[in-house]
């Protein structure tokens, strides 16, 4: 049950695959239930919640040292002030 409520959450309450990339009824058929099979397994398949992670204080500085350098580009690039 806990199953069929996971796929109904993922693939929506039905769930096909179709298949003409052959000339044959019975292979065609065949790569259908395959694939049905893939995404039912795709489905059920529990995701690895995400490690939370911090930028290291390097790339920090590296990060805002780029957005200071961007700013003196740009503040370079003004018409002079009448003072």
């Amino acid at each position: 049950e806990a199953q069929k409520d996971r796929i109904a959450a993922r693939l929506g309450p039905r769930v096909s695959a179709a298949a003409q990339d052959t000339r044959s009824q019975a292979r065609n058929r065949d790569l259908a239930l395959r694939r049905l099979a893939e995404r039912l397994a795709d489905a059920l398949k529990v995701a690895r919640p995400r490690t939370k992670t911090r930028p290291s204080r390097a790339s920090q500085r590296r990060r805002v040292d780029g957005k200071k350098r961007r700013g003196e580009t740009k503040k370079g690039r003004r018409p002079p002030t009448s003072d």
